[in-house]
Parts: C-alpha cells; sequence; structure tokens
C-alpha cells in the first residue's frame, strides 16, 4: 500500500503537491486542512483519511474527526493532529498510547518533519511537517511511504519551495 502523507496545509494545496500524490493508494493529512477544496482536490488523486486541526472550523470538523485509527495492510495505524512525540506526547494522547500502542502513530502541527522510534512503546511516529505556506517553516514537507505488512518501506521525505 503506497501512502501520501502530510499535514498543515492551512488551505493551500498546489499542482506540485497534487502531482507528488499521484500514484498512491492512499493520502493521509495529519490535520489543520483550512479548507475542504484541499480535502476535495486530495479526493481526485487518491482516497484520503484526515483528521482536523486545532485551525479547522466546524465545517471540517463535520466532516473529518479528531482521531482516526484504523488498519493498514497489518499495520495498526493512529493519526490525530497535536500529539507530541516520543517521550513528550500531548498529555491528552499519552495514556491511551501507553494503553493501546499502535504500530504506527502520526500526528502535525508542530511544522517540523520528524520520523522517529519510539523503543519503549514500540511503535514509529511520524510528523509530515507543513505542505501549507503558513507558519515558519522555511520548506513545505510531506512523506511518501509503503506499508507492506507491520513494516514501513521505501521512507521518501519530500521537499517543496514555501514560495
Amino acid at each position: 500500500m503506497k501512502i501520501a502523507l502530510l499535514s498543515d496545509t492551512h488551505g493551500f494545496i498546489d499542482q506540485k503537491a497534487l502531482a507528488l500524490c499521484e500514484g498512491v493508494d492512499e493520502i493521509w493529512h495529519a490535520g489543520d486542512i483550512g479548507t475542504l477544496a484541499v480535502t476535495d482536490a486530495l479526493e481526485e488523486v487518491a482516497k484520503v483519511r484526515a483528521v482536523y486541526g486545532n485551525i479547522d472550523g466546524s465545517r471540517i470538523r463535520s466532516v473529518w474527526p479528531l482521531h482516526q485509527r484504523f488498519q493498514a495492510d497489518q499495520m495498526q495505524v493512529w493519526i490525530t493532529h497535536i500529539g507530541g512525540y516520543p517521550n513528550r506526547y500531548a498529555p491528552g494522547i499519552r495514556h491511551a498510547l501507553q494503553q493501546n500502542p499502535p504500530d504506527l502513530f502520526i500526528c502535525g502541527h508542530s511544522h517540523i518533519l520528524k520520523v522517529m522510534h519510539d523503543k519503549k512503546l514500540g511503535l514509529l511516529h511520524m510528523n509530515p511537517g507543513a505542505m501549507g505556506k503558513q507558519g515558519f517553516h522555511k520548506v513545505r514537507t510531506m512523506l511518501r511511504f509503503q506499508v507492506t505488512g507491520k513494516k514501513v518501506e521505501q521512507l521518501e521525505v519530500v521537499e517543496l519551495p514555501r514560495w
């Protein structure tokens, strides 16, 4: 299963980003969508799984949930917007992660791309950074990878200019 993972579009999606999603089975968006036009454009390319973020209003919140927990191939996945990262998980997330850790935990919010193993919980953490133009980041980023069984393979960091 080929995946494109992005976050923090803040209402902006361009043809370059959409072209990078071509050929994937699913596009996962980790919140701060900004406008439903973003997920509508992504759905023209592939199946979308998304969560709302802290900047998203009631319209987006009525379409997309705060959390998505699902299985991709044999991998248990949890996507949320504000989740923190290993050893610094968000207070509302920490206990649930400890009680029932997924194989892959994905969040956005920070605009900082990170891929880290959490050895204590036995999970892989991903934050794709930000694909929008809002925020302090100088480069727009996303991740592409393949899920095979319980493994993430062929992980690729994609960078685009912000301007």
